[in-house]
């Protein structure tokens, strides 16, 4: 009886000792330059966000986009109900960033907690995409516009991309950010709204 009970307990002391490193190593962060939706939630700038304003670095959800991912319409939040209010296209009002088509723009991550990292990854939507619903896998370019490996290195705290928006883009448009984790299942989405 105290052999099965004393395996129990250091089974139990495994599980919790894993499941410590997995939250203490927890990555988190999200962009601000074009400014993302949680970034317009946490600074004010846009209100009734719900929980969003306090954690914009906690846009986290299953990697693997565009193939796997968060669903259809449920892409800005990555799938978490807490964070819906980033689905919610509000009109397609949302504050936009000016940007110009074309051009050389330098896309900028803040990180809260840093981890291993496979890539950044930025998709724009196409000509044409309805602004006023959830944003869909259909409504984006199938390929991103830049891609930038990270070979499973840890980011710093601030991170920047200097990459080429697309030529040919007019009016409102979504970029979508993901920045996959290497040695975890999930990846971190943000969504910002630029105007060109």
């Amino acid at each position: 009886m105290r052999k099965k009970t004393g395996v129990a307990a250091v089974a139990l002391g495994v599980a919790a000792a894993s499941l410590f490193a997995t939250s203490s190593a927890s990555s988190h962060g999200y962009t601000d330059s074009p400014i993302s939706r949680q970034k317009l939630c946490a600074n004010g700038t846009v209100t009734n966000c719900g929980s969003i304003q306090w954690e914009p670095q906690s846009v986290e959800g299953p990697k693997g986009f565009p193939a796997a991912g968060p669903a259809d319409g449920r892409i800005c939040s990555a799938g978490l109900t807490q964070f819906a209010q980033l689905d919610d296209p509000r009109g397609g009002n949302w504050p936009a960033t000016q940007v110009s088509a074309g051009q050389s723009y330098s896309f900028r991550w803040q990180f809260t907690a840093r981890h291993r990292t496979t890539d950044f990854r930025y998709y724009i939507t196409k000509n044409g995409w309805d602004r006023t619903k959830p944003l869909t896998r259909a409504a984006l370019d199938s390929q991103p516009f830049l891609t930038v490996p990270y070979n499973n290195q840890q980011p710093p705290a601030t991170l920047s991309h200097s990459g080429t928006i697309p030529a040919g883009k007019t009016g409102k448009h979504l970029i979508l950010a993901v920045w996959t984790i290497a040695d975890t299942a999930n990846a971190f989405y943000a969504c910002s709204d630029v105007q060109f």
